[in-house]
């Protein structure tokens, strides 16, 4: 009886520790450029009642490699289509969760005290662009490739390229204008905004470019269904929301 009695208790005591366990917090891999936005996002869900997301932000090429690697994350949010392109055709996400939700704009940067003024295109503007080291994310990641591709429309890639001074990814870019290290940067309209040190010296125009998107998907290997979750929201108009205020657009 007395085994009986103890095997019920030990049943009760562990059945009820199973039930208290909180969830576990979704990982969630995001492109450089969401810093500021994401971890609002993720603060806004936590408020709801929710386990904080786990963020770690990188180059979208970076993340997907990762992924590639095995990482273990619940979702991806990439700063293009392309590297989410990357990661499906390896059967890393689950594709029916696939949904693009952001859009962004393209722009150079030049330190806050200066009064640099891009020309409107041509060879004023790769004059103005060759005049001093001009700082770009490196063409593996969106914002280097969406650069670049810019520049070639324009017809000044070949007076800019021997200036360019290639960084990790668009933060780190936008760290170079902000040290002085270069005085023009090519960065996203939301990463300018998200530095007091910068200031926009000029918008490419939307046609000089692939439209800059930000998709993101539910990981195959994801388990967690907090991370299924925070996906919705960031979906919902509430989510969207969210980033709207840090300069994004929704799609």
């Amino acid at each position: 009886m007395l085994t009986r009695l103890l095997a019920a208790l030990l049943l009760l005591l562990t059945g009820s520790a199973a039930v208290a366990a909180p969830p576990a917090p979704p990982l969630v891999l995001a492109a450089a450029s969401l810093q500021e936005s994401m971890t609002a996002a993720a603060d806004a869900w936590a408020a709801q009642g929710h386990p904080r997301p786990v963020v770690s932000f990188a180059g979208s090429s970076a993340l997907a490699r990762q992924i590639e690697a095995g990482a273990r994350a619940d979702l991806f949010v990439s700063a293009d289509e392309d590297w989410m392109d990357y990661v499906a055709a390896k059967h890393l996400i689950v594709p029916a969760t696939r949904a693009t939700f952001l859009g962004n704009r393209l722009v150079i940067v030049a330190p806050a005290g200066s009064t640099a003024r891009a020309p409107a295109g041509g060879a004023r503007l790769g004059r103005f662009l060759s005049a001093g080291p001009l700082a770009m994310a490196d063409p593996a990641v969106p914002a280097g490739k969406y650069g670049r591709i810019a520049l070639t429309r324009l017809g000044v890639l070949a007076a800019v390229q021997p200036h360019i001074v290639s960084a990790e990814n668009v933060r780190a870019t936008l760290a170079l204008v902000e040290r002085g290290a270069a005085p023009l940067g090519i960065v996203y309209a939301t990463d300018a905004r998200a530095s007091a040190k910068v200031r926009i010296a000029g918008v490419f125009p939307q046609n000089t470019h692939p439209p800059i998107t930000y998709p993101v998907a539910r990981l195959a290997a994801s388990t967690n269904p907090e991370g299924e979750a925070f996906r919705r929201f960031l979906l919902s108009r509430a989510g969207k929301a969210i980033f709207m205020r840090y300069g994004f657009s929704a799609t």
